[in-house]
């Protein structure tokens, strides 16, 4: 089963409206990229079998359903499409927008403690990482910056924390839950870490070039946006053509840091060039 069957097949909620709102979201699970990444990380450092692991990886597909489901809302970035399809607010509420992703939350917190082909030190290990990676710390305080930061000139340091925060924590969590699902120890953790810390900031770099290369209907979004509203973003701040030198960089410094693993990085060190120069 994978995670996009494993989602389909497990949530439903007792209220009719609510329900329908959580199918309509689950019936479009986006590309699984960071499910990929819980399962290229884990394949680098084990071969067995383990569907605890498609586990893992569902909760973190759900935990990103929920931040784009609360990120689209009026309140925020006030989105009208997602996944090529009109957001979650647009066809039911607002209200109903929030509780699906509140309950997306929960679900996925509880998916991982409840998951017995893990142990419970992984277990723990597993929540701890993933809470960091969506509290004040990670998804929700870096869009607090990201809003704040509308009309705003930043340094690029400051643009690179918003995304480390917004956009790379979850993906720096997938990365390190799939090693930790496989019992990586500390040093191949850290050589992890710092292929997820290049590799989330070269995924924002291209989200920000497709944005003003792309149309609504390729992307699955709104494009444009972030200009319209002057965000900050690499575009922006550094030229279309710097932003691309950017993004190949940190692709090569991401690259660099699984050199060390040789082929047994392949699916992971293929799967970050398709991330970056959108090939998936």
């Amino acid at each position: 089963m994978t995670p996009a069957d494993l989602q389909a097949a497990m949530l439903a909620c007792t209220d009719s409206r609510l329900n329908a709102a959580l199918q309509y979201v689950l019936k479009t699970p986006g590309k699984q990229l960071r499910a990929r990444l819980v399962d290229a990380s884990f394949q680098m450092f084990s071969q067995r079998p383990c569907e605890a692991v498609v586990s893992v990886a569902t909760a973190i597909e759900w935990l990103h359903t929920y931040s784009l489901v609360h990120d689209d809302l009026p309140a925020m970035d006030n989105d009208p499409l997602r996944r090529g399809k009109p957001t979650v607010h647009t066809v039911y509420d607002d209200a109903t927008a929030i509780l699906v992703g509140d309950g997306l939350q929960a679900a996925a917190f509880g998916l991982i403690s409840r998951e017995c082909g893990l142990s419970a030190e992984i277990r723990i290990k597993l929540l701890a990482v993933v809470t960091e990676a969506v509290g004040f710390a990670g998804m929700v305080g870096g869009q607090a910056l990201d809003m704040a930061a509308e009309g705003a000139s930043l340094t690029i340091e400051e643009l690179g924390q918003i995304h480390r925060q917004k956009t790379g924590a979850l993906i720096r969590a997938a990365i390190l839950s799939g090693a930790l699902c496989a019992d990586a120890d500390a040093t191949d953790i850290a050589h992890l870490d710092r292929f997820a810390g290049a590799i989330g900031l070269a995924f924002q770099v291209a989200d920000d070039i497709l944005d003003v290369t792309q149309s609504s209907s390729t992307l699955g979004k709104t494009a444009g946006k972030d200009l319209a509203v002057e965000k900050c973003t690499y575009v922006r701040h550094l030229g279309l053509e710097g932003a691309q030198a950017e993004a190949e960089r940190l692709l090569a410094e991401a690259l660099d840091s699984l050199s060390r693993y040789g082929d047994r990085a392949a699916a992971l060190a293929d799967l970050a060039v398709a991330m970056v120069r959108r090939e998936t």
